[in-house]
């Protein structure tokens, strides 16, 4: 007998070791499924219900691609356009970089040289950091996920287009506020700091053999992996994104803190074509943004094979136009974007579907983890 989507939430803490956790599944336009459990610390002081917020590391990059992609919509400038136009200072704009390619990861900016590399919380010395940077490739010409520096590329752009004080402001405002979305980056309220859960990292290495060409890489001190994983400096520990002055910089690449249900509430209205409601609260084209890959192969940074949207994560393809991996489902529609430790959260507009799953027991990899992919798996098995 098939085993139920709550039976394998809970089978996470009884098995998986999991602390604290939640899942919000969507399905055209409403919440099926909300079930929390566990506990917001070790100590087992405070326990986890369904409005603790949680910080989710790179899942943060879709709310803040999202934020971009809308800066460039209001302020009328194409996805297609240099980025040298607003941002000249940024040595690797001056040959033709695109906004497109920017979002994609594909500007050759992964990581900051050794001798270039600020603190990730000073936000004036990163951009100038950035600003005279040499792309480890042509931009445009190849892909490697940017971890960390992604961020600061977006939040820039987002700042100079709009006249923000920043991208985390900007999203805050004028997308989650206006949306309900319970998601943050950066300034976060007493109110929401006391609803927080602590991270706590890996207690064992365990990656797939998917993974192990990147470990052998980031193992190795002058690698691009390690210095892509190290740039900006700072942040050393993954138990530093508790630091308050981490979750109140709002770091756009991986310093967002939500709810599963605030996640998923933003993936579902991606999944919905930009509507909440029956309403377009995101147009279209910001939307077939998302969706529409721009990039795919070998990536430079993760040493595995990955694509890339406007900011989001899809599933590879092989040559056969079957998924290479599937960790957004078997919709080849499905876009998104997990954290690191085990945050995942996608949006799959073939079937009305959006998923997230927020922890803070996190365990070793690159990609999404079974506790949440038996998850998904079971979505699909029972309302597909």
């Amino acid at each position: 007998m098939r085993e139920s989507i709550e039976s394998l939430f809970h089978r996470n803490f009884a098995e998986r070791g999991e602390l604290g956790a939640s899942i919000s599944i969507w399905k055209d336009g409403e919440e099926i499924l909300l079930a929390h459990h566990g506990w917001r610390d070790r100590d087992q002081d405070v326990p986890w219900d369904s409005r603790t917020m949680v910080p989710v590391f790179s899942a943060t990059k879709g709310p803040a691609a999202l934020t971009v992609l809308l800066a460039l919509h209001n302020t009328g400038v194409s996805m297609h356009a240099k980025v040298s136009e607003i941002w000249p200072e940024l040595t690797a704009a001056q040959n033709g970089l695109t906004y497109a390619q920017l979002l994609s990861h594909q500007s050759g900016l992964a990581a900051l040289s050794p001798e270039n590399r600020s603190n990730i919380l000073n936000y004036s010395a990163t951009r100038e950091a950035l600003e005279k940077q040499t792309p480890f490739w042509e931009p445009g010409k190849a892909h490697g996920y940017h971890p960390r520096t992604i961020g600061f590329l977006w939040d820039e752009v987002v700042r100079r287009l709009t006249k923000a004080p920043s991208l985390g402001q900007y999203w805050n405002e004028n997308i989650a506020d206006k949306l309900r979305i319970d998601f943050r980056i950066g300034n976060l309220s007493i109110g929401m700091i006391d609803r927080l859960a602590s991270m706590y990292p890996p207690r064992t290495q365990r990656p797939s053999e998917e993974e192990l060409p990147f470990y052998r890489e980031i193992a190795k001190p002058d690698s691009l992996a390690a210095g892509a994983f190290s740039s900006p400096a700072g942040m050393r520990a993954l138990s530093d994104i508790n630091k308050l002055e981490s979750l109140q910089a709002g770091l756009p690449a991986l310093g967002g803190v939500g709810t599963a249900e605030g996640l998923a509430k933003f993936y579902q209205i991606l999944a919905q074509g930009g509507q909440m409601d029956q309403v377009q609260v995101i147009p279209k084209p910001v939307v077939e943004a998302a969706r529409n890959v721009l990039t795919e192969g070998p990536d430079l940074t993760l040493q595995l094979t990955t694509a890339f949207t406007a900011g989001f994560m899809k599933d590879p393809l092989e040559p056969d136009g079957s998924k290479h991996r599937s960790i957004f489902g078997p919709s080849l529609s499905a876009f998104g974007q997990h954290g690191a430790g085990g945050s995942h959260s996608f949006a799959d507009p073939e079937n009305g579907i959006s998923f997230a799953y927020v922890m803070n027991q996190m365990e070793t990899g690159i990609l999404p983890n079974r506790k949440s992919l038996d998850l998904v798996e079971a979505v699909y098995a029972e309302f597909v």
